[in-house]
């Protein structure tokens, strides 16, 4: 087992059709075993061009798939540039979303420069901010610099489960339980200064932590 083990952990890249199935099964499986609800009072899931969306990185176990197929075309997702990073890029190409690997520890330079280009083309680029190693729910700065860089303004966005299992992970990876209720929750776009100083780049770090918080909901076990 061990021997096996330690070869499925060094291919760095799985046969991008392996996905197809497991893709569309997960779609089937979030709209037959679980009650689904958006909150999205500023229509940003109709309307949103060009912007910065933050979520969690213990929410993203349906948080592509719940999506409609228009709005994830039109997003790009930052993923790690890790190999369970290309794992999940593989994973949401078959869901219809882009990516640019990067991240606070690796490739970051590369993909904000990406990022740029995708929102200055009318995408939207999803960044999980408390990525990809922690603390949990502490924010990184990488979302604030790239919205100040381009004008879009960031939205923060929760996936909230009523009842989930927690992975014994740095981020408490949950599981929705089936029969749960998920809640999409759409927040206010955050408006961000150009040009900030690095109190200023804190000031709305901060604000837009506590911005993702108070639509964030934990649930019970």
């Amino acid at each position: 087992m061990g021997y096996f083990k330690q070869k499925f952990r060094s291919v760095k890249k799985l046969p991008t059709w392996l996905y197809w199935l497991p893709a569309r099964l997960m779609v089937l499986l979030l709209h037959t075993l679980y009650r689904v609800r958006v909150e999205d009072p500023f229509d940003h899931i109709g309307q949103a061009r060009g912007a910065v969306s933050v979520t969690w990185h213990n929410r993203l176990m349906f948080f592509a798939a719940i999506f409609p197929p228009a709005t994830r075309r039109r997003t790009v997702a930052v993923v790690s540039a890790s190999r369970d990073g290309q794992y999940v890029t593989d994973f949401i190409a078959n869901l219809g979303l882009r990516s640019l690997r990067g991240s606070s520890t690796r490739g970051g330079a590369k993909a904000q420069l990406a990022a740029v280009h995708a929102i200055r083309d009318g995408f939207n680029v999803s960044f999980t901010p408390d990525g990809p190693r922690g603390p949990r729910y502490v924010m990184k700065n990488g979302p604030i610099q790239l919205a100040s860089l381009t004008g879009g303004g960031i939205i923060p966005i929760s996936v909230n489960a009523t009842r989930c299992w927690r992975v014994k992970s740095w981020d408490q990876f949950q599981i929705p339980k089936p029969f749960s209720r998920l809640t999409l929750v759409l927040g206010e776009r955050i408006a961000i200064p150009p040009e900030l100083d690095a109190e200023g780049l804190e000031h709305y770090r901060k604000l837009v932590e506590d911005a993702l918080l108070a639509i964030t909901v934990d649930p019970a076990r």
